[in-house]
């Protein structure tokens, strides 16, 4: 499925298991592959066909300090202001492994490509996108 990335294997299957969960009311618990009634409802109330979930952490899955990540989601967080769009805190994190949670946005009516871009601006090596189905989905950028 993912044979052609530059993305070890095992990461790729850590980010199909993790669970991805914005903190809005209510908080929304996002999971590859699964769709999502509280997602679909999101998109509507706010007026959009597909949305982002997307992080400034830890680039290329590579472990940073809490001092490194926090300005990296709060520049995020300014490009996404800038692009005059939504940004629900999230966070994602494996149900079992010990990779600590990273700080993440769910954004509501974020395109794919600019998704794509600015998970590249960031070093990230995929985003979790969903469209109309609210059906998550894992892209893979390298």
């Amino acid at each position: 499925m993912f044979s052609d990335s530059k993305i070890p294997r095992e990461t790729i299957q850590a980010y199909l298991e993790t669970e991805y969960i914005a903190f809005g009311d209510p908080p929304t618990t996002l999971r590859i592959g699964e769709t999502s009634a509280a997602l679909a409802a999101l998109h509507k109330a706010y007026g959009v066909n597909c949305s982002a979930f997307i992080t400034g952490c830890n680039p290329y899955s590579e472990h940073r300090t809490p001092e490194f990540n926090a300005e990296r989601q709060q520049a995020l967080a300014r490009d996404l202001e800038q692009l005059g769009l939504v940004a629900i805190d999230g966070i994602g994190k494996h149900p079992s492994n010990d990779w600590p949670g990273e700080a993440s946005f769910l954004v509501p009516g974020l395109s794919l490509e600019t998704a794509k871009a600015l998970a590249t601006k960031y070093g990230q090596n995929a985003i979790v996108w969903s469209v109309e189905d609210a059906t998550p989905q894992l892209v893979l950028l390298r």
